[in-house]
C-alpha cells in the first residue's frame, strides 16, 4: 500500500501542502466541511468536520502523517479558544490511533520576547488574547502522546494568501496603480514566510522523526519593511514604487474602543511598531530546506493574483 497522506483545511498553507505531496507522487486526502481542495489525480477530496471522530477515523485511516491546517472562522481570541483546541485534540487522538505524526502550522504568537531575534530557543509563554490561544496550543501538542511537529512562520505572502499584511491589502492596489496603507510602521524590519517555503519545510519535517516532538522555524528570508515588500511587489508587477502610508498605532488603539476588527488587530501592533525579526537558519539546516529567493517569491505571487483578475 502506497503511504497516505492527509491534509485538513485547503486554505493557501493546506492546499498548498497537498499540492507538494501530490507533485512529488504521494497519494494525499484532504478533509474539508465543503469537499473543496486542488484538482490532482493524487488527491481525493473529503468532505467533513475536522473534529469528527467518525469522519477523522475514515479519513485518516492508514495515513502516515496528518498535516492539520484549519483556522479559527474569524480573527478572534473568543473564536479560536472556542473551535481550535477541541479540533487539534480530535485529531491529536485519530492520528494516535493509526500510528501518524502531527504536522502543524504555526505562529510566531506565542514567542514572549519579541523584541529580541526570534529563534526557536526563544521563550514561547505569552499570555492572553490570541498570543495566549497559541500557546495553550503549543502546550497540549508537547503533551500529547501523539508525535507532533510544528512549523513557525511569519506573516504569510504568496499564492493564495488574501487575507494578510502581505495579501490583497498589498498585492490589490499595487497591481491597481494606488497607494499601499499599513499598520504601524512602514519602516521598521519585519519578517515575512513566503508560503511554499512553510510548506515543504511541513512536508521534509514529516518525514524525518528526528525532526518530531520539537518546534522548528520555516524558511524565511532576510526581514523586510513593508514599504520594502510592496516595493518589491511593484517591481514585479511592473508598476511604480507606491507611496506608503503607515496608520499610526494610537488611532488604531482608538479605533479599537468601537471595532472588534481594529480591537483584534491592536494587540498585534507590537510586531509593526518595532523590528519583529525571526531566524530559521536552524531549521534550514536540520531539515535541508531553504527560503525562496524575494525576486522569485514576488513574481509568482503577482502573477497569482494577475491570474485572479
Amino acid at each position: 500500500m502506497p503511504d497516505i497522506y492527509v491534509v485538513t483545511g485547503a486554505g493557501p498553507v493546506g492546499w498548498t501542502v497537498a499540492e507538494q505531496l501530490a507533485d512529488r507522487g504521494q497519494q494525499v486526502r484532504i478533509l474539508t466541511r465543503s469537499g473543496s481542495g486542488p484538482d490532482h489525480p493524487l488527491i481525493e477530496r473529503i468532505s467533513g468536520d475536522a473534529k469528527d471522530p467518525a469522519v477523522l477515523r475514515t479519513a485518516l485511516a492508514g495515513a502516515k502523517a496528518v498535516f492539520h491546517c484549519i483556522h479559527g472562522s474569524a480573527y478572534t481570541a473568543a473564536a479560536w479558544r472556542a473551535e481550535l483546541p477541541a479540533a487539534e485534540q480530535a485529531v491529536l487522538s485519530a492520528a494516535q490511533e493509526v500510528g501518524a505524526v502531527v504536522v502543524f502550522p504555526e505562529s510566531l504568537y506565542s514567542y514572549s520576547e519579541p523584541d529580541r531575534l526570534i529563534t526557536e530557543a526563544g521563550p514561547r509563554r505569552a499570555t492572553g488574547g490570541k498570543r495566549g490561544v497559541r500557546t495553550d496550543l503549543l502546550q497540549a501538542r508537547e503533551a500529547s502522546a501523539t508525535p507532533t511537529v510544528s512549523v513557525v512562520a511569519g506573516d504569510f505572502f504568496g499564492p493564495r494568501v488574501r487575507m494578510a499584511h502581505a495579501g490583497e491589502r498589498m498585492v490589490r492596489p499595487i497591481l491597481a496603480g494606488r497607494n499601499v496603507s499599513v499598520v504601524g510602521s512602514a519602516r521598521q524590519p519585519h519578517s515575512f514566510t513566503y508560503v511554499p517555503d512553510l510548506a515543504r519545510a511541513m512536508v521534509a519535517t514529516a518525514d524525518r522523526p528526528s525532526a518530531w516532538n520539537a518546534v522548528w522555524h520555516a524558511p524565511t528570508g532576510p526581514a523586510l519593511s513593508q514599504q520594502e515588500l510592496a516595493h518589491a511587489f511593484a517591481a514585479a508587477a511592473g508598476q511604480p514604487a507606491p507611496r506608503v502610508r503607515a496608520l499610526p498605532g494610537w488611532v488604531l488603539r482608538a479605533a479599537a474602543a468601537f471595532s472588534r476588527d481594529a480591537r483584534e488587530l491592536a494587540e498585534m501592533l507590537y510586531q509593526f511598531e518595532r523590528p519583529f525579526v525571526m531566524d530559521s537558519a536552524a531549521s534550514e539546516a536540520a531539515l535541508g530546506v531553504t527560503h525562496t529567493p524575494l525576486e522569485a517569491a514576488v513574481a509568482a505571487t503577482v502573477d497569482w493574483w494577475r491570474q485572479q483578475g
